[in-house]
């Protein structure tokens, strides 16, 4: 049976408008609506029981707008008499409404759902979060919407015709050739754009890097379990690594039989805290050694208050370890960009584990970032968002002293988040608390490998990022409250 967007012969002669010969008529134009006409009866009586149904069963919602009688005509190959007849009559029923210069609508009604139909699923009430410390999320409220949308003219304007087409798993050459710059003059990178692979953030990353690995992976011992798992779920034991003020403990690198290492030398995530220069040496001297890989994860390399910049492990050797970078913390994790600095001898693995075709990242984003760097605007957002942060990471210290003295605050010298540390055995106490009071935020006990040998630590990760100012006082007024229903050590 006919139904909308169906190539249909033209409507009868006294349906359709006069036309000179020379000119032919105009296509009617109106929004497309998938109408199917079967049954008995008559076309007008196929088409309203057809209208019924949809709007019956809120497949189209009240005051969604209906094509004009032409359009859909034309689309059902009916005349255009019959639509405006059938539109009337449901007009009269109540079903639709018909105002002057403002077309015909579904009627702004409740229309219960006839006996059978699916009833609209109730999801769960979750506990209400008044107050989000997540660690590692960044404020949403301060992303640059106005650059942001000067780079997307500038770049889709500018950009090739190919562009629009089927995309390169390597990336926009756009994208790639100014992150080679930014990365060489900001982070200490040392690359080319060849050997930069764009993806859709960090575990994208890992996930096509464990799948051409082999062997175990070394990972520190406190660190996301989200992370162990992709590799895990690629096929990769994980063996941890000794975590200390100092970073990952390098030296034992050697006796894990691990052929990667994966780590985050510029702050140690959630611990805080740089790799010690040493421990770097030691790394690069252990891959070298051992024709070992390190993937370094640049966490929070942008953001350092207390400290001069750290430049890049993959600076040392960069034909021994994979950068690993992504806009999620420096902009939006809605933004799904990542990219990996890739040895030469890993590209091609790479680009065969990802794909023919570039089917994770947007074209006219990768476009946008890489006039967003070439313009400066992603060396003048991180400026004022370090400074911002900053402020929120310093009142964060100044109340917690005020209200919470016995409580120790460390990994604070970079990054979007803190260490609180607790008294032992009471990290639960503090997350139920925390959580009856509308906090979200996260125990330091999760994150430790269930194989490393090191004790657990009581304590919450605090992430200062996502509240925005207005909201962050009330927050810390909430995370003191929780911290005053603890025993003192």
């Amino acid at each position: 049976m006919p139904e909308a967007r169906v190539n249909s012969p033209a409507d009868s002669p006294s349906d359709a408008p006069a036309v000179t010969p020379a000119v032919a008529a105009p296509e009617p134009l109106g929004t497309d609506l998938f109408l199917e006409l079967s049954g008995r009866g008559s076309r007008r009586g196929q088409l309203m029981q057809a209208l019924r149904e949809a709007v019956d069963s809120g497949r189209l919602a009240p005051g969604t707008r209906l094509p004009p009688y032409r359009s859909l005509a034309r689309d059902l190959g009916i005349a255009r008499n019959t639509v405006a007849d059938a539109y009337a009559e449901l007009v009269a029923e109540g079903r639709l409404s018909a105002r002057q210069g403002s077309g015909t609508r579904v009627a702004d009604r409740a229309a219960p759902l006839p006996t059978g139909r699916i009833a609209p699923v109730r999801p769960t009430t979750p506990r209400p979060v008044v107050h989000d410390l997540m660690p590692s999320s960044p404020d949403a409220s301060a992303f640059p919407r106005s650059d942001w949308l000067a780079s997307a003219r500038r770049a889709v304007s500018a950009a090739p015709n190919d562009a629009f087409g089927v995309g390169d798993p390597r990336g926009r050459p756009e994208l790639r050739t100014a992150l080679a710059e930014y990365l060489a003059r900001a982070r200490g990178v040392r690359t080319e754009p060849d050997r930069i692979v764009v993806c859709a953030g960090f575990a994208h990353a890992l996930r096509l890097l464990g799948g051409i690995l082999d062997g175990p992976v070394a990972v520190e011992a406190y660190g996301l379990a989200f992370h162990r798992g992709l590799l895990t779920g690629a096929g990769r034991r994980t063996v941890p690594l000794t975590v200390d003020e100092a970073g990952a403990r390098t030296a034992e690198l050697a006796a894990t039989g691990a052929r990667a290492a994966l780590l985050t030398p510029a702050h140690q995530f959630p611990t805080g805290g740089p790799l010690h220069a040493e421990r770097r040496a030691l790394a690069i001297d252990w891959a070298r050694a051992h024709g070992g890989l390190l993937l370094e994860d640049d966490y929070d390399g942008e953001f350092r208050y207390d400290r001069q910049p750290i430049g890049a492990v993959q600076g040392l050797d960069p034909d021994r370890v994979v950068y690993l970078g992504s806009t999620s913390k420096s902009l939006s994790p809605a933004l799904r960009l990542g990219w990996m600095v890739l040895p030469g001898e890993l590209v091609d693995p790479v680009l065969a584990a990802k794909g023919a075709r570039e089917l994770t990242t947007g074209v006219v984003d990768q476009l946008t970032l890489a006039d967003f760097l070439a313009h400066g605007a992603y060396d003048r957002h991180l400026r004022r968002m370090r400074r911002r942060y900053r402020r929120r990471r310093d009142l964060m210290v100044r109340t917690l002293a005020d209200r919470a003295p016995d409580i120790r605050v460390s990994g604070i010298a970079a990054g979007l988040h803190a260490v609180l540390e607790l008294p032992e055995h009471t990290e639960p106490l503090a997350l139920g608390t925390a959580r009856r009071l509308g906090l979200a935020l996260e125990g330091l006990r999760p994150y430790r490998h269930p194989d490393s040998t090191m004790p657990p630590r009581d304590g919450l990760v605090i992430g200062y990022g996502t509240p925005p100012d207005h909201a962050f006082p009330a927050a810390l007024d909430a995370l003191c409250q929780a911290l005053a229903a603890l025993p003192r050590s």
